[in-house]
């Protein structure tokens, strides 16, 4: 059966709500912008938490604007600079799938369109509402014919397209939740990447921090190979708001703990560590899932280094106690998840990187013995893998290998990899 991706466009596709937008740009320098924009917004948080009927907020949104044509030109340019992240990074996805991807929005064709039309989603699956114009190019109301204009306008919407087939739902707010409610589509994905809305979320079938979320749990292609909000990052002890913020935007699921606590031990994936915290050998040994460390200070006799090299666990600290390293050790952490360099690590070979595009990167950690080198492109050759660059550093106790390779392989390469003897860690990046 066919399946069918219902996406929302405002606070999902992209970050923003586009009509907040709109008349930021057309009330540029009038008195009342401030008063006029807070009116909007209260609109349209009423709409989406459901206290308000869409039709209602809708009306009095639109009266509101003093938007023209021009002023639509500007809100595009801006809208195409905030797509949502990780929507962003999964262009591929809508290029391969575009007749399964469908925009149906309560916002308005005349700015969704040349946006999304950029992911190759095809017009004829855009559904939303469309501007009403006086003779001058001024918005002067809208179609309230369209369905979409009117409450529960995206369930009489599918209730008369009569589509077949497994529909998946993914939005921020309440319409959308209603198609869930209707029966009309088979799950509801909240999407919280911009704004998480408690009357949505407790209602979802599956809440998603990501685009990349919702592609993992339903096995799709994806940009990265595993979702970062998937990534459990412990920040133990004294470390500042900034730090964290730092790894919080970078989509990481963060948890800021006094100490070490048991229950992380077996899925932690990252740690930053406040000054004169310690981590002891035998819980450290038993963190198998750990990739990298971040400490604010100097890590020598707080942590056993020589462990964390064994394991494969990348560690970042400042010996030299610079004022910024709250800042700076988080970015060097988030950089390793991210691209696998492993620049100014204090136990690992140094690689800096480069992103490849239309490639996949894989990361290959093992002791440092003869042949591993050579075993790992055998592999590669005979599976026809073309490398497209390669990177390797060794100190006395791992190697540490990246391989950016073509984007067409068999995944029993990925089992040959981790089958080589002498292999600590392996990991797909992207």
């Amino acid at each position: 059966m066919k399946n069918r991706y219902i996406i929302d466009f405002d606070s999902t596709f992209t970050q923003v709500e586009a009509l907040d937008e709109l008349v930021k740009i057309s009330l540029k320098g009038h008195p009342d912008k401030d008063k006029v924009l807070k009116q909007i917004e209260d609109y349209t948080n009423a709409a989406m938490d459901g206290r308000m009927s869409f039709t209602d907020s809708l009306r009095e949104r639109v009266k509101l604007l003093g938007a023209t044509e021009e002023h639509l030109h500007k809100l595009v340019k801006v809208l195409k600079k905030k797509v949502s992240s990780s929507f962003s990074r999964n262009k591929k996805f809508f290029e391969k799938h575009a007749d399964e991807v469908f925009i149906v929005s309560g916002g308005f064709k005349e700015f969704i369109t040349p946006v999304v039309s950029d992911y190759k989603i095809l017009a004829e699956n855009i559904y939303a509402n469309t501007f009403e114009f006086d003779a001058k190019g001024t918005i002067v109301g809208y179609d309230t014919t369209n369905p979409l204009s009117q409450e529960g306008g995206k369930v009489k919407l599918l209730k008369q397209l009569k589509w077949e087939g497994n529909l998946y739902g993914i939005g921020d707010g309440y319409s959308d939740f209603q198609l869930k409610e209707s029966g009309l589509i088979k799950k509801f994905f909240a999407y919280t990447e911009n704004i998480s809305r408690s009357s949505v979320v407790k209602n979802a079938d599956h809440v998603l921090p990501s685009f990349d979320e919702f592609l993992y749990v339903n096995n799709l292609p994806m940009a990265i190979s595993y979702p970062k909000n998937r990534i459990l990052c412990l920040c133990i002890g004294d470390i500042t708001e900034e730090a964290i913020a730092i790894l919080k935007k970078d989509g990481f699921s963060i948890r800021h703990k006094a100490s070490f606590e048991e229950k992380y031990v077996g899925d932690v994936g990252m740690m930053l560590l406040g000054k004169g915290e310690t981590i002891k050998f035998e819980k450290l040994k038993r963190a198998t899932t750990l990739k990298t460390i971040g400490y604010l200070g100097n890590a020598k006799d707080k942590l056993d280094l020589e462990l964390c090299t064994k394991m494969g666990i990348a560690v970042f600290d400042d010996r030299k106690d610079n004022v910024n390293n709250g800042l700076f050790i988080p970015k060097r952490m988030a950089d390793f998840i991210n691209s696998g360099a492993s620049y100014l690590s204090c136990n690992f070979p140094n690689i800096q990187l480069t992103q490849q595009k239309k490639a996949h990167r894989l990361i290959h950690i093992h002791h440092n013995v003869p042949g591993i080198m050579a075993q790992i492109n055998s592999v590669m050759a005979d599976h026809g893998i073309n490398i497209l660059a390669q990177y390797l550093k060794t100190n006395e106790q791992i190697g540490y290998v990246i391989s950016d390779v073509n984007t067409e392989y068999d995944k029993k390469v990925i089992k040959a990899l981790k089958k080589i003897e002498h292999t600590i860690k392996f990991r797909l990046l992207y």
